[in-house]
């Protein structure tokens, strides 16, 4: 074994997870609306939650995909905690098929086969369509897998490491502690499966070497049990900077596959016996005995009696664990409490480390900027609060928590406008390309009602300062106002949460309404002054609050405008 030995199989690897990586990334791209509404409509049923996981994970061919997208979609709000665990349960039982494929690349030739989906995928990839164009990644993806598989395989094979006697001793000396050697390689497949952060690139190590004889079964068969530990904490390290749900959704991804581990572990002789039986073969078997070709032909069905491992762990796991989701479900919310949301608190769906592929990264946003909405509409009812106030210092108190929220919708707005920058960065639809248009003009007008809840503040702290108040009349318009305006704004999230939710024409009634009143009150208000009813200053205090009340409406209907991609006559 050389150097140059060594280089190659770490090529062949690289080759088998950038197959992997395209494979996914393409199947996202072009199938990206429909796994999110196929994930996104999924009932309570829990065997169609565990079904469709399986489904989306054969397709995708990384259940570490699956898993994101599903913690993803749990951080969106698009799924519930525990449909999301239903799905987890099915991408553990559809990673399955991966061991498969790499167990036939070991007794079928499928290098010519690789060549074939290379010559089929390049009209796609040369394709103006985007959605051709995406599914022939997937084509170059899945070729290069075949490719990755057997040039790793032959490779492997090359470097005769069952000649080698410092790695035939090693694994020799460490196949002799008894139990203690098989805790010694699930730790080693979980820490290498962290490392290379592909449990099907491991997955294929450890068939290749048990297939040469260099690995006994027994050690393959715990470091698969360390692959199934160390694929989970890929998506808990995600979902550090998730939010409470998806924190939960991927430490139940982890405790789902333990509770697994431990139970094989406790049984893991006459669970491997089990599956060695099924291809009719002796775990136990002295080789010493047996000719050259009968060893060869033993070690080669290995890799099926890994797959067949690998299979049925993960299936009686999730037969047994699937009538537990709801207290899955209770014991990680008891682990995980939710906090309380702070003022300091400021993007809840989209936190970095969760960027998924464009298309579903634009669902992380929409949510986070129907988020960031709903945090205006407190800002604004704030205001109505320190109208009223008398005490000084409750008045600057309330008047600094305003102040804070102005920064912190500054600051939301640039990190919202940056990540959809980052999204714009891939390839996206026509249609999307529209959408992440519309959105980033939403951010600027919801900024916008912030600095006009914050000019309204300013306007009413000038005012506190003077010696004169306003009349009851001017109170009992500017309530009014308020009132109309704090419709407008609930009518602005309702429609951004759900278009189907409310009728368009009641937002265009509702902005007209708000003009009319300013006109109205305006003429009054010089009038009034002209009658000496209140101090000149109070009037401009007045007019000025009348006017910025009037302004957050007619961003609302420019909201209004960029989501439904409708110009707006008045």
């Amino acid at each position: 074994m050389t150097i140059l030995d060594i280089i190659k199989v770490i090529g062949c690897l690289a080759l088998l997870m950038f197959g992997m990586k395209s494979m996914s990334e393409g199947v996202q791209k072009f199938a990206g609306k429909s796994l999110r509404k196929i994930l996104g409509a999924i009932t309570n049923n829990r065997f169609t939650g565990v079904l469709t996981g399986a489904v989306v994970t054969a397709a995708v061919q990384s259940s570490t995909a699956t898993t994101l997208m599903t913690v993803s979609f749990v951080n969106a709000e698009v799924l519930t905690l525990l449909q999301a665990i239903t799905v987890i349960m099915g991408a553990n039982i559809g990673t399955t098929f991966t061991a498969w494929i790499i167990a036939l690349v070991g007794s079928v030739d499928l290098s010519q086969l690789s060549w074939l989906i290379f010559a089929c995928a390049i009209p796609f990839i040369f394709s103006s369509n985007s959605d051709h164009k995406s599914f022939g990644e997937f084509l170059f993806g899945f070729a290069f897998m075949f490719l990755g598989l057997v040039t790793l395989r032959t490779h492997a094979a090359d470097m005769n490491l069952q000649d080698n006697p410092a790695v035939v001793n090693f694994f020799t000396l460490t196949g002799e502690w008894g139990f203690m050697s098989v805790i010694l390689y699930v730790l080693i497949g979980g820490l290498l499966t962290l490392c290379v952060q592909s449990s099907a690139a491991i997955m294929a190590i450890t068939m290749i070497m048990c297939s040469t004889g260099v690995l006994s079964i027994y050690q393959g068969i715990a470091l698969v049990l360390g692959e199934n530990i160390g694929t989970t904490l890929t998506s808990n390290i995600a979902a550090l900077s998730a939010n409470t749900q998806a924190r939960r959704a991927a430490l139940a991804h982890l405790l789902f596959n333990l509770f697994g581990v431990i139970w094989v572990l406790i049984l893991f002789r006459p669970f491997v016996r089990m599956a060695c039986n099924i291809w009719g073969i002796e775990p136990d078997t002295d080789h010493s005995n047996m000719s050259a070709d009968d060893v060869a032909m033993l070690n080669s069905k290995l890799t099926y009696v890994l797959a067949t491992f690998h299979t049925a762990f993960n299936v009686i796991n999730t037969l047994i664990l699937i009538w537990f989701t709801k207290s899955i479900e209770k014991f990680v919310c008891r682990l995980i409490k939710s906090k309380e949301e702070d003022e300091d608190f400021r993007l809840r769906f989209i936190p970095n480390g969760l960027l998924s592929t464009a298309e579903l990264s634009l669902l992380e946003a929409k949510k986070e900027i129907s988020h960031y909405a709903d945090r205006a509409v407190r800002m604004y009812e704030l205001i109505g609060t320190l109208l009223h106030l008398k005490d000084g210092d409750e008045f600057n108190k309330l008047f600094s928590r305003i102040e804070k929220y102005e920064g912190i919708s500054d600051r939301m707005e640039v990190e919202i406008a940056a990540y959809l920058s980052k999204v714009s960065e891939g390839r996206l639809s026509a249609e999307s390309k529209m959408k992440l248009q519309s959105m980033l003009r939403e951010i600027s007008e919801i900024e916008s009602i912030c600095d006009s809840n914050y000019n309204l503040a300013r306007t009413l702290n000038r005012k506190f300062k003077e010696k004169d108040d306003f009349t009851e009349e001017q109170y009992s318009h500017i309530e009014s106002m308020m009132g109309l305006v704090h419709e407008h704004l609930e009518m602005m999230n309702r429609y951004l949460r759900d278009k189907e939710s409310i009728d368009p024409n009641s937002i265009l009634n509702k902005e007209a309404e708000i003009n009319n009143y300013r006109t109205r009150l305006r003429d009054k208000n010089v009038a009034d002054v002209d009658d000496h009813k209140y101090p000149y200053q109070m009037g401009v205090y007045y007019i000025d609050l009348i006017g910025d009340f009037e302004k957050i409406g007619d961003y609302v209907i420019n909201v209004y405008e960029a989501r439904s991609g409708q110009k707006v006559s008045l």
